[in-house]
């Protein structure tokens, strides 16, 4: 008998860890995926220019990262609707179509540099692009054309996993863990246009807008309602937190390679393949292929996300048809879409003479610019008893919120005036 009372005390616990294997994936995935090419690129340039001195801003845009996903799944679930949908019922016309336009510009480019990640990584395992990518393009697009959202999931999930090369690469690099906990601590900010650029881009690259679009349409493409509101803060919050973990390596490999090795010093970089490279001498050629392979993985997974994430985000602006269960007869325009994503990034990062690395700059810089307008919209949604009901935001949250939003446009026209001053 006392067994027995034994056996149903855990119940609930396994209860409960079984449904959160069944919420788990949306929060987890779309921070994940975050560390794309252009992620890495830009995660390697702040490390190799400027050492561990960045390290807070990742501190500091985790924690925002957390606030602004648990209102992307709460508006999700509460509503059922994606935030694309929420935005075109409730403002304008023009500004729908203004964030709509900047979201698709940016996420193509993003695409782009995915691509470009994976002709990198193929080069450092000696495999020309026109070998490559052909390929790898047909099975990004096989994966999702044809297979189910939980398919599809599961293969992400697993993806995932591999990030744990850069935090093999960056300790095989034997960084100063002493100046590493200080910089964590230490905030610092340099009056500096590339200071400032590169501050913006981290914060844009970390909390791209893309995000915010993707997890509330996955939310509702999963079917997740408002009871399972803990379960997808958890997932949430655990990806929020291994996304800036890996971030965090990527910076710390790019220091010991680069700004804290007496051979090289500060280095401005252009591609994550060089920061491959570069690690070979310092800690050895494993790390150059850790730190490919994971390039390798993070592309093919980005390379898959973003299409999505532009395709869930144009139909519900629209309000067309879309969802990974859809056949291509029940929802065409968005299968269109991300065909065409795909395809045409993969035949531009063929071509030899196109600016690659320019093109990844500018669309994570973007992204820091567009996160401001993207948050205010989510501000008023939140806020909007008739479409959230009893789960507004508490006054903390939008006293918080408010705060981090103009420090935010501050930091953007800051970094405007630099660049235009410059």
């Amino acid at each position: 008998m006392f067994g027995r009372r034994g056996r149903g005390e855990r119940r609930p616990g396994r209860r409960e860890l079984l449904i959160f294997l069944t919420v788990l994936g949306p929060g987890l995935i779309t921070a994940m995926v975050d560390n794309d090419a252009g992620g890495i690129a830009t995660y390697s340039v702040a490390g190799a220019r400027y050492g561990y001195e960045l390290l807070w801003v990742l501190v500091f845009t985790a924690f925002l990262l957390i606030l602004v996903q648990e209102m992307t799944v709460r508006m999700g679930m509460v509503t059922g609707k994606g935030l694309a949908a929420l935005i075109r019922e409730r403002f304008s016309l023009r500004l729908t179509a203004f964030i709509m336009f900047t979201l698709v510009v940016t996420n193509f480019a993003n695409t782009v540099s995915n691509f470009a990640g994976l002709a990198a990584s193929m080069k450092l395992f000696h495999i020309p692009p026109l070998i490559a990518i052909p390929p790898l393009a047909v099975l990004i697009w096989w994966m999702v054309v044809k297979g189910t959202y939980k398919r599809v999931e599961k293969v992400f999930l697993i993806a995932s996993l591999v990030y744990i090369a850069y935090i093999i690469a960056a300790i095989m690099a034997k960084p100063d863990w002493g100046e590493v906990g200080k910089a964590l601590v230490t905030p610092s900010i340099q009056m500096e246009t590339g200071y400032l650029i590169l501050m913006v881009t981290i914060i844009g690259t970390t909390i791209a807008p893309w995000m915010q679009f993707y997890q509330q349409a996955a939310i509702v493409d999963k079917g997740l309602d408002i009871s399972k509101l803990k379960y997808e803060r958890l997932d949430t919050g655990i990806g929020a937190f291994l996304m800036t973990v890996v971030a965090m390596f990527i910076v710390i490999a790019c220091a010991a390679a680069f700004f804290h090795n007496p051979n090289v010093g500060p280095t401005t970089i252009t591609t994550a393949e060089e920061a491959a490279s570069a690690l070979a001498p310092v800690a050895g050629q494993y790390a150059s292929y850790l730190f490919g392979f994971g390039l390798l993985v993070a592309s093919l997974f980005a390379g898959s996300i973003l299409p999505l994430s532009t395709a869930y985000t144009v139909c519900e602006a629209f309000g067309w048809e879309h969802g990974v269960d859809r056949s291509y007869r029940e929802a065409p325009r968005f299968y269109f879409i991300y065909t065409f994503f795909i395809a045409v990034s993969a035949v531009l990062v063929m071509i030899p003479s196109m600016p690659l690395v320019l093109l990844m700059v500018v669309s994570q810089t973007i992204n820091g610019v567009l996160l401001p307008v993207i948050l205010i919209c989510m501000m008023v949604l939140i806020n909007d008893r008739d479409i959230m009901g009893g789960y507004v935001n508490p006054p903390w949250l939008n006293t918080v919120m408010w705060l981090v939003i103009i420090f935010l446009t501050i930091l953007t026209l800051m970094m405007l005036v630099s660049v235009f001053i410059a």
